[in-house]
């Protein structure tokens, strides 16, 4: 109950803060702030430790967590679910708004605001609350999905939601400067500052998670143009328009308007993505979307209700917002930047509508989903003007004139197209792009040097201009081929010396490698397994280098099994020549609601008699067992079944752990050329954005100085 009472007491709190600014009591609000956050933080403790201390009281601990489950992945388990995702939102947006009245840039009207949207989301969890009591009392849960047991787990999903929670910041900064009168440009330095951070945050979110999707076979690789991935891409795309309107705010006030465009959208779309992936919408249509659940109802509510207030302050107050054209002249860098921002939107129209076709098509008749090529037909020719455009406008100075154009960085760019001729690239659209892409890196520098762009803008346009030029390399320039490997036998593929080595088991039984061996170094892929011996996770070998990885995932072997139901006393033949009889069965408690179950198994060959003693440890969940070796490692044996009766016992024969790692394997190997470049690029991107944001802000031109860098 403790949970539940302090997530009530965030909402007091919150809206109790929401008083205190409307009553001018700034104090009062400070201490309900903090109460606010005080009172999320306790809640996530309380959740932290129910899971920690294994209190299955919960269902969502029971959901994500178990007994055996390693520490890091139970600390991971708080954010596994929806509820305990939602939780963490909570968390980490109560805290930004304590940190919000603490260091006095916001009014009392904006403070208000943000408090009011910490309301809505505690509104939200306690809707979906993780402190749901189990419906039948358990002694152990049914732990984390495999697919989520990854170091990744514990560190992708909190820094997401960091972005999620800052950029609601721009979101009341724009609320706040419309509501006061008069109307100034001193929003746009703050708003900038926290639009940087969260885009940063949001940004290397994204980035982690298409690391990890990348050695994780079944999630598409980096980007699969998912409809989860593209619900956090949208909201990301949207802070970077926002982030270069404000660069042309400062010194155009007739794009005032535009920039508060930004920060509605780019605010209500993360909402939005919320409602798509937790409402089971895409439940059929994407790896990584969670199961379907009412709150789906509540977050679109929420969602139109926050998306409809912007827009309707936006036009009440549109008369009273500066006039003026958003650009003086074509050659301008204002034009160009605008130029770039509407590209840029345009492609957020593109993944919108691909995201959103199974809501789309279920409200018309059938849900269906568009597949990659769509996205990749559409933006491509977009993402072409569009690398032109940035590296045009940083070499055009503020105010018009003419731009920079040193011959160095057309020459450098011609190794764009160089490098995927090298990769086999021969379609124009992409090399087009790849040209760009350089041409942007080498401008980003350039206009560095002449102090057009700060440090920090430098690093991130470097940064985006090589993910480009990576997109290119490392999609189109890719090369796949399907081939089985026996052991010890060497391939030449695609330049590189292939060698399988065969499987290896590890000693806990719950991972098996399949060992290659690269140009003479080791590459193992893994698959995880379930206590039953099934295929759980799967992850490839990749043989990485500067110039581009040899991607090898390897097909699961097919090696041959026999299953057998033995009545106790009598002998049955398998399909291995061995007759097997079942002759007893014990029963032993092992606490917490287990039970060792052994059954005693003797095999002949009508040379040789063994006898075995197979097990599973039985739970109220279920049961897990492991094979065994027989007759002196020959083959291995796995007790799966015991009937009601006890008369009958279901056992599966395998072969040896050598026979099995002796198999030829089927295996897809692909190349990734470039991929390096696109993680050092993910990595600049990253820090440029926090760079930026470090900048000193001039109080002129609502943060003169750090216009260089935006």
């Amino acid at each position: 109950m403790i949970g539940t009472v302090l997530l009530g007491a965030v909402l007091l709190f919150a809206l109790a803060a929401v008083f205190a600014e409307t009553q001018g009591k700034t104090n009062e609000g400070k201490i309900c702030a903090a109460l606010t956050s005080v009172a999320a933080i306790g809640a996530a403790a309380a959740l932290f430790a129910a899971i920690l201390s294994d209190d299955f009281s919960y269902n969502y601990v029971v959901s994500y967590s178990s007994i055996d489950l390693p520490l890091l992945y139970k600390i991971s388990a708080f954010w596994a679910g929806q509820q305990g995702s939602f939780l963490l939102w909570l968390v980490i947006h109560a805290v930004v708004g304590m940190i919000l009245v603490q260091n006095g840039r916001m009014t009392a009207t904006g403070r208000g605001i943000y408090h009011v949207l910490t309301a809505v989301l505690a509104v939200l969890v306690l809707i979906k609350s993780p402190f749901v009591p189990a419906d039948t009392i358990v002694l152990d849960g049914h732990g984390m999905n495999p697919l989520l047991q990854d170091p990744w787990m514990a560190v992708h999903p909190p820094i997401i939601f960091i972005g999620y929670a800052l950029l609601a910041v721009p979101f009341v900064y724009s609320l706040e400067s419309m509501i006061k009168a008069p109307m100034d440009a001193g929003f746009l330095a703050p708003m900038r500052r926290w639009t940087l951070v969260a885009s940063a945050f949001l940004g290397a979110g994204i980035f982690i998670g298409g690391y990890w999707a990348y050695k994780v076979l079944g999630w598409g690789g980096y980007w699969g143009w998912d409809p989860v991935e593209n619900s956090s891409l949208v909201p990301w795309l949207l802070a970077c328009v926002l982030l270069h309107l404000i660069s042309v705010a400062r010194e155009r006030r007739g794009a005032f308007y535009l920039v508060h465009l930004a920060a509605i959208f780019s605010y209500a779309f993360v909402l939005y993505g919320t409602f798509l992936t937790r409402s089971g919408i895409l439940g059929d249509f994407s790896v990584h979307s969670f199961a379907g659940s009412d709150i789906g109802f509540y977050i679109a509510l929420a969602n139109a209700l926050i998306l409809l207030a912007g827009l309707g302050v936006l036009i009440a107050r549109i008369e009273r917002l500066p006039k003026g054209a958003v650009y003086g002249e074509h050659r301008s860098r204002a034009f160009l930047v605008l130029l770039g921002m509407l590209l840029l939107v345009f492609i957020v129209v593109i993944v919108f509508f691909g995201m959103s076709m199974p809501l789309i098509s279920g409200l018309l008749g059938e849900s269906a989903a568009v597949d990659t090529s769509y996205y990749v037909r559409t933006s491509l020719p977009i993402a072409i003007p569009f690398a032109l455009l940035m590296a045009l406008g940083v070499l055009m100075p503020y105010g018009g004139g003419r731009a920079k154009r040193p011959i160095w960085i057309f020459v450098i760019s011609v190794g764009g197209g160089v490098l995927t001729g090298l990769t086999h690239v021969t379609d124009v659209m992409s090399v087009l792009l790849s040209t760009f892409s350089l041409l942007a890196v080498a401008a980003a520098i350039a206009g560095y040097r002449f102090r057009q762009i700060g440090f920090g803008g430098m690093v991130a346009h470097v940064g985006a201009g090589l993910a480009l030029l990576a997109f290119v390399l490392s999609g189109t320039g890719s090369q796949t081929t399907t081939v089985t490997l026996t052991p010890d036998e060497p391939q030449e593929i695609y330049g590189h010396t292939v060698v399988y080595r065969g499987q290896v088991f590890a000693e806990n039984g719950r991972e098996k490698f399949y060992r290659y061996e690269v140009d003479g170094v080791i590459a193992e892929a893994v698959t995880k397994l379930r206590a039953n011996g099934e295929d759980a996770a799967r992850e490839p070998a990749i043989a990485r280098s500067i110039l581009g990885d040899l991607y090898i995932a390897p097909s699961p072997t097919s090696a041959e099994r026999d299953e057998l139901i033995l009545r106790r006393g009598k002998t049955v033949m398998g399909i291995n020549d061995y007759a097997y009889r079942y002759e007893s069965i014990t029963f032993e408690p092992q606490g917490d609601g287990k039970t060792l179950v052994t059954a005693q198994i003797a095999m002949t060959d009508g040379e040789e008699v063994g006898e075995a003693a197979p097990s599973i440890l039985a739970t109220e969940t279920g049961g897990t067992s492991q094979p065994i070796d027989v007759m002196d490692g020959k083959f291995r044996i796995r007790l799966t079944g015991v009937s009601a009766d006890e008369r009958d016992v279901r056992i599966e024969i395998l072969p040896s752990m050598a026979e099995e790692a002796a198999l030829p394997v089927a295996a897809s190997l692909s190349t990734k050329p470039g991929i390096s470049i696109l993680w050092l690029a993910c990595v600049l991107v990253t820090v440029g954005g926090l760079l930026a944001a470090a900048q000193a802000v001039s109080p002129s031109k609502g943060g003169g100085s750090e216009q260089r860098s935006a």
